[in-house]
């Protein structure tokens, strides 16, 4: 019975700090999109042939200028 004393505010203190912890990353907007960046993982639009012919290119400007 004795431990009852002490467990009952125990739990109700953990239950303000929870609730406390979650006001806090509702305000901070930590649940405002949970599916909008798998979705732009699905859907990028960086092709990697471009960056493949980008990387080409400053290879060939960099070859270039050692012989010259």
């Amino acid at each position: 019975m004795e431990s009852v004393f002490i467990l009952i505010p125990i739990s109700i203190i953990l239950v303000f700090v929870i609730g406390g912890f979650f006001w806090w990353s509702s305000k901070n907007g930590q649940f405002d999109d949970l599916e909008g960046p798998a979705h732009r993982i699905l859907l990028d639009d960086d092709s990697p042939q471009a960056a493949d012919i980008q990387e080409d290119a400053s290879d060939n400007d960099n070859t270039d200028k050692q012989h010259r």
